[in-house]
């Protein structure tokens, strides 16, 4: 793991404060983020079919609040307004997600027009507003069929994803700026099918490992998809990269901690970007390592025109397992403010990896105990870290990473997964029992960073 380390360490809150986008880059990307199942709404219209999620939630204790994701921020209904809102803010681009089942029900067959004719809408609606479209094509909504016959662990479904990923292709075509094949697959993966957090719910490690191959699988079978029916876009997939810092330099936190690193990065890393898994994970993970077939690996490992990254925080290990440093500023899901972590991120990745595609940071962003009061919200802490973040990247940027964008998470408030409704990372506040939105202050200020105001 390479740890970077300047003259004069990480740029300085107050330093960070004062930057605006014209110390980026020339055509550097600004947008926000959102996917599918957390904002859309609308899961039984237009022959919408059931997700995992739609299963996961209606099982006893598994969301916190209890709630679902059957209105969300009611987004099917209120795409125009939305849309506008987004272009209030200034972004030159906006990543969302499609949701398969509302492109096909069960997984497979024909493709519903509603469906495609939805997200037609939503990209020709951004065209005209001048924001650009960027698609992810699964953030976790899988349809519930397929879950029923194996999920990601069942080789199948990697091929049909990439027959979903051609039909989605097809239909948007080049005006989308780039396909993003999976989102995070590791909360896909290990999040799901080991610790099991997020749907299907499931803790067993060889299911895990074997999801996880079969998610790299089904985006190296997409890639060549996208690329016959976009040929003008770009094509790529998005990680959640998490450093993994030792508690101490014992040897024993050090091997856990490097450990920690392959399952969390380097699982993701190494198939994309060397055409090998780490052995290290697989010799730790004995006979639940996932069965490797002849040519996976080429597979898997079809060169992408960008990588995205999603980074929030950092991990710190020991033997005893992980914890936030005592006395280190934590956001609302109690994950520590760790700026600098994404800077020795970019520059690690730049180091280790010699076939490293241009990079974007896809998601970034925190959650705070927000309350509107007299028509506003006052979001200082969230200012704060996006304001670190962004002088993080410039950063790594001047130590030379190839870095051509930024997608602040999130537009808005929305289903945060297991959290339910209890936890809001938005831009914009939603009032969800008006569907009101409501710029917070840290949307104002990435309006006024971007020259908007």
């Amino acid at each position: 793991m390479t740890t970077l380390t300047t003259p004069t360490g990480p740029r300085t809150a107050e330093a960070a404060s004062r930057l605006t986008r014209r110390d980026f880059p020339q055509g550097f990307t600004f947008g926000v983020a959102t996917s599918s199942f957390q904002i859309e709404g609308a899961t039984s219209e237009d022959g919408r079919g059931p997700s995992i999620w739609d299963t996961f939630c209606r099982e006893t204790g598994r969301i916190r609040d209890g709630s679902n994701g059957d209105v969300a921020c009611d987004h099917y209904h209120r795409w125009e307004e939305d849309l506008d809102l987004i272009a209030s803010l200034g972004v030159d681009a906006y990543r969302f997600s499609v949701a398969w089942p509302r492109i096909q029900p069960t997984g497979s067959g024909p493709a519903l027009t509603a469906g495609l004719d939805f997200y037609d809408r939503l990209t020709d609606g951004l065209m005209a507003r001048g924001v650009e479209p960027h698609v992810t094509l699964y953030h976790w909504d899988l349809p519930q069929t397929l879950q029923d016959a194996g999920g990601w662990v069942n080789r199948d479904t990697a091929h049909r994803f990439a027959e979903y990923a051609g039909i989605v292709a097809e239909r948007l075509g080049d005006r989308v700026r780039s396909y993003a094949t999976l989102n995070e697959p590791w909360c896909s993966s290990i999040l799901s099918y080991m610790i099991g957090e997020h749907a299907p719910g499931l803790r067993d490690r060889r299911l895990a490992l074997a999801a996880a191959h079969g998610l790299l699988l089904g985006h190296g079978l997409a890639v060549p998809e996208i690329r016959r029916h976009a040929p003008g876009s770009q094509v790529g997939i998005v990680l959640n990269l998490t450093p993994q810092t030792p508690r101490s330099e014992a040897p024993a936190d050090v091997q856990a901690a490097r450990l920690a690193d392959g399952m969390a990065n380097r699982l993701f890393l190494d198939p994309l970007l060397r055409g090998e898994y780490p052995q290290d994970v697989f010799a730790a993970a004995g006979d639940d390592a996932p069965v490797v077939e002849p040519g996976d690996l080429e597979t898997i490992g079809a060169a992408c025109d960008f990588m995205g990254v999603n980074y929030y925080s950092r991990g710190v290990v020991g033997e005893q397992g992980s914890a936030v440093p005592e006395d280190a500023p934590v956001t609302d899901m109690g994950w520590e403010v760790y700026p600098q972590g994404l800077t020795e991120l970019l520059v690690r990745l730049k180091t280790d990896y010699a076939n490293l595609p241009p990079l974007m940071i896809t998601e970034n962003g925190s959650a705070y105990a927000d309350r509107l009061e007299n028509g506003a919200v006052h979001d200082s802490e969230r200012v704060a870290y996006l304001q670190t973040h962004l002088g993080a990247l410039l950063d790594a940027v001047q130590a030379g990473v190839d870095l051509r964008g930024y997608f602040a998470w999130s537009l808005m408030d929305n289903f945060e997964w297991a959290w339910g409704y209890e936890k809001r990372f938005g831009l914009v506040y939603v009032d969800y029992a008006t569907q009101e939105r409501v710029l917070k202050d840290s949307a104002l200020w990435y309006q006024a960073f971007l020259g908007k105001r």
